[in-house]
């Protein structure tokens, strides 16, 4: 694996588990993409460790993006159970999130790591804000758009999430939030937005990045397979640990707290990459 000694495998796999459990666990407590700890996580393991080189950045990006399918199934097939899933916004925005998503890998594949990693920093510090500043109950207006205002906004959200490597929780459940609905239909209604984002930009990132120089060993275009099956199988096992907590714990500290954090890793990554 990757050709590296022993005890550099071992702390690589011990990394990969870590941001997999933890990363489920804050996509269950605030409905944020899983991919606001992966990308960091991997990027800098990847380059700690010299096993890739320039492609390091978009290698981290998809492959965060393809473990996002199988979490965001289960998300969603959770709340479903609970009707908390707006069926009807689902159904009529996630052609437009799945065009958006594929739009974005295209974008980051002809992009370079330094340029990525400012539209990663931009967006997460955006994703902070957000988070950190502005009340639950924060709208624009009390209904979503309907014609070629959703197809616009639809297309951006998969569009940003794709570069970002999050799944629809991000971008998704913040804008449903700022039309009015509800944070934990946002958020149920979002994490269908994060199969369409997951399945389609994890794609994009396979073929762009398909003859990419310098990334990892053992990765399909920009997806590394091993960190993706390794990392998959965390979060899906803990993201119903982190919805169960959002009930017991005062999310509004914790989602300032958290906020912090993703300010800190934004210009972290894009220190690292200049």
């Amino acid at each position: 694996m990757f050709g590296l000694p022993l005890s550099e495998i071992a702390l690589l796999v011990l990394a990969l588990i870590g941001a997999g459990l933890f990363g489920g666990i804050i996509a269950g407590l605030f409905g944020v993409g899983g991919g606001t700890v992966l990308v960091p996580v991997l990027f800098y393991a990847f380059t700690v460790l010299g096993v890739g080189g320039e492609g390091d950045l978009h290698t981290a990006i998809g492959t965060s993006l393809a473990t996002i399918v199988v979490t965001a199934l289960r998300s969603l097939a959770a709340h479903r159970k609970h009707g908390a899933v707006d069926e009807q916004v689902l159904r009529t925005w996630t052609p437009w999130v799945a065009l958006g998503a594929v739009a974005g890998a295209a974008i980051a594949g002809v992009t370079s790591m330094e340029g990525l990693a400012l539209v990663y920093g931009v967006l997460l510090i955006l994703v902070a804000a957000q988070m950190g500043l502005l009340p639950e109950r924060y709208v624009l207006r009390t209904d979503m758009p309907t014609g070629w205002t959703r197809g616009v906004l639809g297309s951006l959200i998969g569009l940003f999430s794709a570069m970002m490597g999050v799944g629809g929780g991000s971008l998704g459940g913040m804008t449903m939030t700022l039309f009015g609905r509800p944070i934990h239909q946002a958020v149920a209604t979002a994490s269908g937005f994060g199969v369409a984002i997951g399945a389609a930009a994890a794609a994009g990132f396979v073929v762009f990045g398909w003859d990419a120089p310098g990334r990892p060993p053992l990765s399909l275009g920009y997806v590394n397979l091993p960190a993706a099956v390794i990392m998959g199988m965390m979060t899906a096992l803990s993201a119903p640990l982190g919805a169960r907590l959002a009930h017991r714990l005062d999310r509004r500290v914790l989602k300032k707290a958290f906020a912090v954090y993703l300010l800190g890793t934004a210009l972290s990554v894009v220190i690292k990459a200049f």
